[in-house]
Parts: C-alpha cells; sequence; structure tokens
C-alpha cells in the first residue's frame, strides 16, 4: 500500500466502457463454498454465490460487470453454475476447497487457455452483486501496472455513505480508516512466487505469535494501534511475500461490500431496486 504522498491511486470518473490503452485483463471469479453452508441452504441452492438477488444468482451479477466493463477478455468461474452463468463463463473450474486454492485454480485454467505476454488477472469473488461495470473499469484503469499484487481498499467514510447502516471490518491507519475490497489484481507469472507464503501468513492468522513472528512485533503493535501507514504497510506486506505489493484506495464501495447473510442480502436487494448507489471522486 502507498501513501498519497507517495502516489495513492484512487478511481476517478471514466466512462463504463475505457477507450485508453491498458493492460489486457483476464478474470478469475471465485464462486465455491462450503456445501453445508447454511446460508445457501435456507435458500435452497449449493452455494452462496448462486442465492437469488434480485430475482437472479449473485454471481450472475457479477459476471455482467466483468463483461460489460468493456476491459475483461476471459472469465474463469470456479464453482458450481447455472445454465444462466455458464454463457457468461469460458472456463470452468471445480471448486478445490480453499480460496486460494481455488485463487490458482482458477489462474492454471487461463494459463492453460493461454494468456498473453503481460495480461494481467483480476480475482473477484462471486458475492458481490452491486459491482458495476462502469466502477469495475475505473478500478481496473486505476490499477498501478508495476506492482505483482494490488488490492482495493475502500475508506470508511464511502461505505457508510454508499450504503447507510452497513456492517464491515475496518483497519485503522494514520491514513485513514479502510474497509478491504472483494477484488484483487496479480500478475499470473509471479502466482507461484507469492502464493506460498500468503498460504503462511493465513494460516497464522489466529495464531497470535506466529502472526507477530512473520509480520514483526513492531509493525504489528504500530497496525493495532492505528499509526501505521499505508506506505509502511505496502513495504512490509511487499517483503513479506516477495513481490512488490500495491493498495488502490476506490471511492467504489461496491467492490467491498460482500453478502455474507441475511442483512447483507436485504441491503443488496434494496440498492439493485433502487439503482447504482452513488459514485465518489
Amino acid at each position: 500500500m502507498s501513501s498519497p504522498e507517495a502516489g495513492l491511486f484512487t478511481a476517478s470518473p471514466a466512462p463504463s466502457l475505457p477507450t485508453s490503452p491498458g493492460p489486457r485483463w483476464s478474470a478469475v471469479v471465485l464462486g465455491g463454498g462450503d456445501p453445508g453452508d447454511p446460508f445457501a441452504a435456507a435458500h435452497g441452492v449449493a452455494v452462496k454465490a448462486l442465492i437469488p438477488v434480485g430475482g437472479e444468482p449473485m454471481a450472475l451479477h457479477v459476471l455482467r460487470a466483468l463483461r460489460g466493463s468493456g476491459r475483461v477478455s476471459r472469465v474463469a468461474y470456479v464453482g458450481p453454475t447455472t445454465p444462466a452463468l455458464d454463457k457468461l463463463i469460458d472456463e470452468r473450474v471445480t471448486d478445490h476447497g480453499t480460496l486460494l486454492s481455488n485463487l490458482e485454480a482458477g489462474v492454471e485454467a487461463l494459463s492453460q487457455a493461454g494468456l498473453t505476454s503481460g495480461e494481467r488477472v483480476l480475482v473477484v469473488t462471486a458475492d458481490i452483486p452491486l459491482l458495476g461495470p462502469g466502477q469495475l473499469a475505473e478500478v481496473l484503469a486505476a490499477a498501478p501496472v508495476d506492482a505483482a499484487l494490488v488490492y482495493p481498499v475502500v475508506r470508511r467514510e464511502d461505505c457508510e455513505r454508499a450504503y447507510p447502516g452497513v456492517r464491515r471490518t475496518y483497519a485503522r491507519l494514520r491514513d485513514g480508516t479502510f474497509t478491504g475490497g472483494n477484488v484483487f489484481l496479480l500478475d499470473p507469472r509471479l502466482v507461484g512466487q507469492f502464493l506460498p507464503r500468503l498460504r503462511e501468513v493465513l494460516a497464522a492468522r489466529k495464531a497470535p505469535l506466529r502472526l507477530a513472528g512473520l509480520i514483526g512485533p513492531g509493525v504489528l503493535v504500530r497496525l493495532l494501534t492505528g499509526r501505521l501507514t499505508v506506505a509502511e504497510l505496502e513495504a512490509r506486506v511487499s517483503t513479506i511475500l516477495g513481490v512488490s505489493a500495491r493498495a488502490l484506495i476506490t471511492p467504489h464501495a461496491a467492490v467491498g461490500n460482500d453478502v455474507d447473510g441475511e442483512g447483507d442480502l436485504r441491503l443488496a436487494e434494496a440498492h439493485l431496486q433502487s439503482g447504482p448507489a452513488p459514485t465518489q471522486s
């Protein structure tokens, strides 16, 4: 992540179908899940991504945003599908059971289908049905091309302005208070380089001493007390993963607004009925 002085990227208004040059993009949509998920079972579907929002599977809204963005050339979908979803999918991939395994399988499917030189991969979860094609196009247009891993984040005030009453998990930094997005962007050539280390970090997330050893106790204390800057966090993540990692501050709250329960579902339904959330610039 980087500070405003170091060049933080904030998406600015752009047309839904951008014409400016940029990297070629393919996408991996993570639509798998626990077959015993009570949320999915309560709605009579196999996994959460197939729960209807506005009368259609939430994953279908995500796929339409990808296709409508004008920037995504090919889509790999990991998880069970429906005929309506299949029409918007190029590569179907079996659920491998974990987020990182599914990510790896999706990128591998795209690689086998033939990624071009310099092509980058957008990874998106299938549970953000409020994401619009224009919003996604702006995120991709704003992404720094010199980083192996880019993680969009949203300021708390932008989330609460777009979706009053929304509940999110936030991290307080010196630069502001942010929630993580359900989208990230990567250089597929470097997945094998950073994925093993990322697995190690995720495995340690519930073991404070082990996590402190990976992150560094000083950095962890500064993070927990809100004294860490975005630039410092970027630098530490880059060191841990062994590749350049950057944050992308976006005003589009839909990037970080996933559907994890009935309250989220009601919010998504209400906003789909009322039209897209306002864009902050």
